[in-house]
């Protein structure tokens, strides 16, 4: 009796042995069909990247860059690139590397112009939630440190810069601060404290009353005599 139990013990081993074997074969299988899905979706978008990259630096630089927004039928000027250079973290003004590039289209699951045409809309909306928008809003500022140590961005540009990235959300608010701006001769740049200091003053300071604007608080003197020139154009 119990060599029987022993045996059947015995195939009981085999068996399951048998069907961990075949489990842990379909696991592999599955990895290697996975992986070869990845790879092909990779050299797609590297495809893409070498439509339009300049061969002497290997990066897609500006004329690149405007042949791919012609091609994405969208202005290279449209706030939706830089949404897209957020997305892939780039860290150059006007140009992409491929691991940028692969970052980005890999996030946004788009290896060719058509499905990134169709992933934009879904990327504005990404950029607008609360907790991306700040971060999207900081990276559009250190986008435009063009060269080594810069802490500042021209008046000019910040100008720009305020209508591209928060036009569309705070449109009064931008069109005052912009025209402040540039009537103003004290200040001639705009840095990281005071471009991040605007982002809170158009979502917490009610505007055009600019009632609970408290100047005792930790507001940078930019804004201070924006609020006081506010006040005085006001009848």
């Amino acid at each position: 009796m119990m060599r029987r139990s022993s045996g059947r013990k015995s195939d009981q081993l085999v068996t399951g042995s048998a069907a961990v074997n075949s489990t842990a074969g379909g696991s592999d299988l599955l990895r290697s069909a996975s992986s070869k899905t990845v790879s092909k979706e990779i050299e797609r978008i590297d495809q893409l990247f070498y439509t339009y990259f300049d061969r002497s630096s290997s990066l897609i630089g500006p004329e690149g860059i405007e042949a791919f927004c012609s091609d994405l039928d969208v202005e290279h000027t449209d706030v939706r690139i830089l949404m897209l250079a957020w997305r892939m973290n780039a860290e150059r003004q006007g140009y992409f590397t491929l691991e940028e590039w692969r970052r980005g289209l890999k996030a946004l699951r788009a290896d060719n112009l058509g499905k990134l045409k169709k992933a934009l809309p879904e990327l504005e909306k990404e950029v607008l939630r609360p907790q991306n928008f700040q971060d999207f809003y900081a990276y559009s500022f250190r986008y435009c440190l063009t060269e080594e140590k810069q802490k500042s961005i021209d008046i000019d540009v910040a100008c720009e810069l305020l209508n591209l990235v928060l036009g569309f959300k705070f449109r009064p608010q931008v069109d005052s601060l912009v025209e402040y701006l540039k009537k103003q001769h004290e200040y001639k740049v705009v840095n990281m404290d005071q471009w991040m200091a605007i982002l809170r003053f158009c979502n917490e300071i009610n505007f055009p009353l600019l009632d609970n604007y408290d100047a005792d608080l930790a507001w940078p003197i930019l804004l201070d005599c924006f609020v006081e020139w506010m006040r005085g154009e006001q009848p």
